[in-house]
């Protein structure tokens, strides 16, 4: 089979393995990335995840299951509004709404989760004792997008924001230098923090620690809870593209494209706490995994 013949077969199998599977905002997604799909679309999806205190729960993050707001859900929000390339000057209100709420008084920042997430069934990493205490996760990536939209922007100066953005400066050397969830968020504030000189500063050694042998996972075959060359690459613009070798990149997109299954699908690399929680990651890891591959010249 050539190169077009196979990427034709593989967004026909990968197209109806979403249809039939995902949830109506991946969906929308793929009709967005895809198909000549609206953003607007997308948006008007995404908001049936929004809560009346402004923040999103409802299992946007599909492994919480509770229908109240988390800290970590309001990531995903801003993450498909990135993606959409529409920030939503309503539902950003609303988050900002939120966040004031719950930020922690002293420190600033917010909590991974709230104890709420304990009432309704999630994944066990997600169980929660504390939720007073503020964390880099997702306290940076949640800052680092309002920072980069624009649509508004007059909290930027209130008090729970600029408290919340000197807690994650003041964090973001205690990171854990080798977990891909901190330095995730570090990456994320760093880019789009306005100070350029102390966010280059640090991006020095953000850049060290990502060098370290075994954050970027090189091997496509490795087993267990690693991240590997394309999580942390998802496009050739991605922050980390610079530390990773072509050759390491192609690798990795060949192994990709074997891991689709004869459903059309993605698997999930992570257990599942349901049958409908796996169909809703491999919904939305198959839209990502398409993007991917379109992204590198694949599709």
């Amino acid at each position: 089979m050539g190169a077009k013949e196979g990427s034709v077969g593989r967004m026909e199998k990968a197209r109806a393995f979403v249809l039939a599977n995902a949830r109506l905002l991946d969906r929308r997604r793929y009709e967005m990335l895809f198909e000549c799909g609206s953003a607007d679309a997308v948006i008007t999806a995404l908001k049936a995840y929004q809560n009346p205190d402004g923040g999103f729960g409802n299992a946007l993050e599909p492994d919480m299951r509770t229908s109240a707001s988390q800290p970590v859900a309001v990531e995903q929000a801003l993450w498909i509004m990135e993606e959409a390339n529409r920030f939503d000057a309503d539902i950003i209100a609303g988050i900002a709404s939120y966040l004031k709420s719950v930020t922690i008084p002293v420190t600033g920042g917010f909590p991974r989760a709230h104890l709420s997430v304990n009432e309704a069934p999630h994944a066990p990493w997600w169980t929660t004792a504390d939720d007073l205490q503020a964390s880099l996760n997702p306290t940076g990536n949640v800052l680092g997008l309002l920072y980069k939209q624009t649509a508004v922007n007059d909290f930027k100066e209130e008090e729970w924001f600029t408290r919340s953005v000197e807690f994650v400066w003041n964090r973001i050397p205690q990171a854990d230098q080798r977990d891909y969830h901190d330095l995730h968020q570090c990456i994320t504030f760093l880019q789009h923090a306005p100070d350029r000189v102390r966010a280059a500063a640090m991006q020095e050694e953000l850049n060290d620690w990502l060098r370290q042998p075994g954050v970027i996972e090189l091997d496509p075959r490795a087993e267990g809870y690693v991240h590997k060359v394309l999580d942390w690459v998802p496009a050739p613009a991605s922050y980390a593209a610079k530390l990773i070798s072509p050759a390491d990149i192609e690798r990795h997109l060949d192994d990709l494209e074997t891991q689709q299954e004869e459903d059309g699908g993605w698997k999930v690399s992570f257990p599942s706490i349901s049958a409908g929680n796996e169909a809703e990651w491999r919904g939305l890891i198959t839209v990502n995994r398409l993007f991917t591959l379109r992204a590198y010249g694949r599709l």
